[in-house]
């Protein structure tokens, strides 16, 4: 007898449609997690094959990562800053075994000495995984953090409970900071321990992590395109974009998610504004939710940048503007960074929006884009 599945109902539709775009959107972030993988592995194994045996080596000594740096970014190469040259050679050298996982038709991008030929930081053969394994599961910057782990048994075991415990980069990133390893060593109920700490992770997400600095340069993807935490939010940044221009008052616009890399990490401002009035940069956040210092600190940091990196000769100190809202409620607050001049203060109170207008705004926005 022929099984037939009962009818659809519409319950069961959006269910149907809501797996296959998960199972999907799973093939396609592991898809680019892999190549984007093998792709700096591959590049860290021609850095160290080249700094083993490369003809004209001598040449470069020192200078070799920033000026390899320079040369692939003038050809347009995303993602080979010298810092990131220098982790790629570390993963390659930390996790050679991932050659095995080189498919035949990715042969011939190999060097020709594909051994490595230095010694690396590895486990023992009984603690190695299986890199298709780990290639499967774990993201490149899942291994960005593994790499900094000098121990391969602690490294060993972040790399087996990440992947049992599906982490994202951040919870991998936190149970790193607060020693997981080390009490997992000392406690004396380390089964208890692991499902304690299991109960309270922070997932991976199945779909593609566009917010990945890595796998947007990879993909070839624009900030602007990707970095939209939410619909209110779009379409309230689209409106101040606007709002800010029609005012007058010098406002240029010169960036929506302007992203900027503060040591290690990368940041995004929501808008950018240079004002040729006051001189200065204007830095605009959104928070879609309720003032909080940490928003204050976030943008105050973001103000320092500026302030350090592209304030140049002429130029006023740059200018913070923090936006919060919720539903019933619009709040703003603006950062004054060294604002000392008071001559400057005072222009900055006659040429920026003041704070009812501001307010006004958002609240009119915000019961539109609800409707």
């Amino acid at each position: 007898m022929e099984y037939t599945k009962p009818p659809l109902t519409f319950s069961g539709l959006v269910d149907s449609i809501k797996e296959v775009d998960l199972e999907f959107a799973r093939q396609a972030g592991r898809a680019v997690n892999i190549s984007l993988t093998l792709r700096n592995w591959l590049i860290g194994m021609y850095v160290a094959e080249y700094e083993l045996r490369g003809a004209d080596r001598a040449g470069y000594g020192e200078s070799l990562f920033s000026e390899l740096a320079a040369k692939l970014a003038q050809q347009k190469v995303s993602g080979c800053r010298s810092r990131q040259l220098y982790t790629y050679r570390t993963f390659y050298r930390t996790y050679p075994q991932i050659l095995r996982t080189v498919s035949a038709k990715f042969k011939e991008l190999l060097p020709i000495i594909v051994e490595p030929s230095e010694k690396v930081r590895t486990p023992s053969a009984k603690l190695v995984l299986d890199p298709a394994k780990l290639l499967a599961s774990l993201s490149f910057s899942h291994f960005e953090l593994l790499i900094e782990i000098e121990d391969p048994l602690k490294r060993a075991f972040y790399e087996i409970e990440s992947i049992k415990g599906n982490w994202s980069v951040r919870e991998l990133k936190r149970q790193i900071a607060t020693l997981y390893y080390e009490r997992t060593g000392l406690s004396t109920d380390k089964k208890k321990l692991a499902e304690l700490v299991r109960s309270g992770v922070e997932p991976a997400e199945p779909k593609l992590s566009v917010r990945d600095p890595y796998i947007f340069e990879f993909l070839g993807l624009k900030a602007k395109e990707v970095m939209g935490e939410s619909h209110l939010e779009d379409a309230l940044l689209d409106k101040l974009e606007d709002f800010l221009l029609e005012l007058g008052h010098g406002f240029c616009f010169e960036a929506r998610q302007k992203r900027i890399l503060i040591g290690a990490k990368y940041c995004f401002v929501d808008l950018v504004f240079y004002h040729r009035i006051l001189k200065c940069h204007v830095l605009i956040e959104l928070k879609i939710d309720e003032f909080s210092h940490e928003h204050l600190g976030q943008l105050n940091t973001y103000v320092g940048w500026f302030k350090k990196n592209i304030m140049t000769k002429g130029d006023n100190p740059p200018v913070g503007i923090l936006l919060c809202t919720a539903k019933d409620h619009a709040f703003v607050e603006y950062a004054l960074a060294d604002m000392n001049n008071k001559l400057f203060v005072s222009k900055y109170q006659l040429e920026l929006p003041k704070k009812e207008e501001i307010e006004k705004f958002i609240r009119e926005q915000i019961k539109e884009v609800q409707r």
